[in-house]
């Protein structure tokens, strides 16, 4: 089982101060809770991607590049990356580089995001959000696992005798998370490709996202990558603890209260009681994740989002302290022990390595000459096939 946090990478005004951060004062922040979260034992960092105020996470690849390069063992991750806005060519380079340089401490997990402008910002129409994503993940698919692609689909040019680069480490493509709250598409996509699904647990009633998890695992076994309770399941949630929990409880009152999107329309007490939110003592963030897996089934991630609403980076810092020292060890034990049998732990580099070749040397794609222009030639790699048929661009 992983456990970690996410951030939206909002900026928002600290409604008990009335002080907002700058860009840079976040920035920096996103990179000290992180690197806390490594030294206290988590397992995940992860940072959605947004193009607009007030966020700042628009280049995640560069933000985890530089946070993996400070750690030494957390897996730094996304929440989501934008499939839709973005080329998936550039995602399979540009998350390859950052395999490459984390060391395999990464994976990736793609979605539509819920943006609604950021579509024509980048050329797109919204009204093809989940033709899009669909398309574009299933030429990202391809991309990390053959060495020359040709490709032809509805939302982009062409592709003839392309290879992406560079090629993931140990020839080993990134674990990829489906991240979806709303859409049957993205589930099933998910489980036709024996992917992880991730359901974001926030922003609605207890157990709202199940009849989303439920069919993903069904539609995982009905392809054949095991049993429904094997399926990959992550889910996401957003916690505040303190050591009491009438501390917690009033320490978050403001933040919560002073929130556009909670305080105007819901009580805290009761939004506590019908939704995942989770505020209280170690022990009630232990008791209210425990009913997630009581709900969802044996699942493989859990990320919590701790770093919202305005709450200050040393309030931050704190709660990654109290759920690395007092909340994931016990969950550690508790969901291991309440863990239906058979049920795998979540995909890592490693351990894809290691289903791939066994005992064997990964792979270490060294390019062959006069590949340049992608035209000359048709294998890319010293062990590539030199029988692979190229179609290549017709120049004239």
């Amino acid at each position: 089982m992983q456990f970690g946090i996410f951030s939206v990478s909002d900026i928002s005004r600290n409604p008990v101060t009335g002080y907002t951060p700058s860009e840079a004062e976040r920035i920096d922040a996103s990179v000290r809770i992180a690197q806390r979260a490594d030294e206290v034992g988590l397992d995940v960092f992860a940072i959605g991607e947004h193009h607009n105020p007030p966020f700042f996470s628009s280049s995640p690849t560069t933000l985890l590049s530089h946070i993996a390069a400070l750690t030494k063992q957390i897996t730094v991750s996304t929440a989501v990356t934008l499939l839709t806005t973005n080329d998936p060519v550039r995602i399979a380079e540009e998350y390859a580089m950052l395999q490459h340089l984390s060391k395999g401490r990464m994976d990736l997990m793609v979605g539509r995001g819920n943006t609604v402008p950021v579509y024509p910002w980048f050329g797109k129409d919204i009204r093809q959000g989940v033709p899009l994503v669909l398309d574009n993940y299933n030429l990202l698919h391809r991309l990390w696992r053959e060495d020359v692609v040709d490709w032809e689909g509805e939302f982009r040019t062409a592709l003839q005798g392309f290879t992406a680069i560079p090629r993931p480490l140990d020839d080993v493509p990134p674990f990829v998370w489906h991240g979806s709250i709303r859409t049957p598409e993205i589930a099933e996509q998910a489980a036709y490709y024996g992917n992880g699904y991730f359901a974001n647990n926030i922003l609605a009633p207890n157990l709202h996202f199940k009849p989303l998890v439920d069919f993903y695992r069904e539609r995982f076994a009905h392809y054949g990558h095991g049993t429904a309770e094997q399926a990959i399941v992550g889910l996401g949630g957003h916690a505040f603890i303190a050591k009491r929990s009438q501390d917690a409880v009033e320490g978050f009152r403001p933040y919560f209260e002073g929130s556009p999107i909670y305080g105007t329309s819901y009580s805290l007490e009761e939004y506590m009681r019908s939704t995942p939110l989770s505020v209280g003592s170690p022990q009630e963030i232990i008791d209210k994740t425990l009913t997630f897996q009581e709900g969802f089934g044996s699942y493989q991630r859990q990320l919590w989002a701790i770093d919202a609403m305005g709450l200050p980076v040393e309030a931050a810092l704190e709660q990654v302290e109290l759920l690395g020292t007092e909340v994931v060890p016990v969950l550690r034990k508790e969901m291991e022990a309440r863990r239906s049998p058979g049920v795998p732990d979540a995909p890592t580099h490693a351990s894809l390595v290691r289903a791939k070749y066994g005992d064997g040397e990964p792979r270490r794609p060294r390019p062959n000459p006069n590949r340049g222009d992608n035209v000359t030639g048709t294998s890319p790699y010293q062990d590539s096939d030199p029988a692979i048929p190229a179609r290549l661009p017709l120049i004239g």
